[in-house]
């Protein structure tokens, strides 16, 4: 049964606060402590200006009044980009002990940083990109965490369409995932039946799929027995897995060194629970993204890109395409005659 308003118990911010502190305090280093201690003091401060004495009472339009709030207060694009991770993290332990509603974790949205800064533009990198499947190839092959990462990257589809597949939706012998539209089976695609669609999967994706069915997948259903194909022991992978699961395998020191000069033993990111906090590990839509500009800078027609990801030239060309003027000069160029 999903958990609503009714099952929370009531928590003032002050008091959430000192809770989670005392549950990460066997995880943190000391200065860690305080830095998560000091960048949710502010999250109290806005509460008690705001009048909200109670976590229960929080909703997606006071955590866009504390991000305003927060900037306004004249701080770097990092500074609130590391107080609203920890925030993140601190409404995951409030959803735990039933003090904020379900899914507020994932109302907090993380600003990108400009190139100079220390962390990323939300675009994972296809050297990266790759580096990574191979990681998981050689040492997790077709676990779910790979058929996560390798097909989010292969096809460029959102979280949630990811989650909407189904067993059936994999055609083996024409190489393909069939996207569906289903409501009323709580699996619902962004842009509803317009989205519904057919995506060509490459055959090693087909493979690392296969093996994934035959030996890793959890044998479950879900609510309404259907056969999700990213499952978990307890049916569908929720998107808050889904999301952990890329955060922890895109952090770049998993395959490599940390781009950050940071201590790995004073650094939180290192636990998995927390990759998020690490400045250049990516979330989904960073995936979609950075897949969405290898098609584009590897010359794939925009229209077929439009298609395969299923988002309207207009936003292609305005959120997604990354590629510089020149690397688009070049790509039309091939398409010119010399003469």
């Amino acid at each position: 049964m999903r958990r609503g308003m009714s099952s929370l118990e009531s928590l003032s911010p002050s008091r959430g606060v000192e809770l989670y502190l005392q549950h990460r305090e066997p995880d943190l280093s000391e200065k860690s402590l305080q830095n998560h201690k000091y960048r949710l003091d502010t999250f109290v401060a806005f509460c008690a200006e705001q009048g909200i004495d109670d976590l229960n009472d929080l909703s997606g339009r006071d955590i866009h009044r504390y991000r305003t709030w927060r900037r306004e207060q004249d701080i770097s694009t990092i500074t609130l980009r590391s107080n609203l991770a920890t925030l993140r993290v601190f409404f995951e332990f409030a959803a735990e002990i039933d003090a904020v509603r379900e899914g507020l974790r994932e109302r907090v949205t993380l600003p990108e940083l400009d190139d100079g800064e220390e962390a990323r533009d939300e675009k994972l990198d296809t050297d990266r990109a790759e580096a990574i499947i191979d990681y998981l190839d050689r040492f997790h092959y077709a676990s779910r965490d790979h058929v996560i990462v390798a097909i989010l990257w292969h096809t460029g589809i959102r979280l949630g369409s990811l989650r909407a597949l189904d067993v059936g939706d994999f055609d083996r012998e024409e190489r393909c995932l069939d996207l569906r539209h289903r409501p009323e089976q709580g699996t619902r695609l962004k842009n509803g039946e317009p989205a519904e669609r057919s995506i060509a999967v490459g055959e090693y994706y087909c493979q690392v799929l296969t093996d994934y069915l035959e030996h890793n997948r959890e044998p479950t259903t879900d609510e309404f027995g259907r056969r999700p194909l990213i499952s978990s022991d307890r049916g569908r992978l929720s998107s808050t897995a889904v999301r952990d699961a890329v955060y922890r395998r895109t952090r770049p020191c998993v395959i490599g060194d940390c781009p950050h000069d940071r201590d790995l033993d004073e650094c939180d990111a290192t636990l998995s629970k927390f990759a998020s906090e690490c400045p250049s590990s990516r979330s989904p839509h960073g995936i979609r993204r950075g897949a969405i500009t290898r098609h584009l800078r590897e010359s794939v027609p925009e229209q077929v890109v439009s298609g395969r990801m299923n988002v309207s030239g207009d936003v292609l060309e305005k959120h997604y395409d990354r590629r510089t003027e020149r690397e688009k000069m070049q790509i039309r160029r091939e398409h010119l005659p010399d003469r």
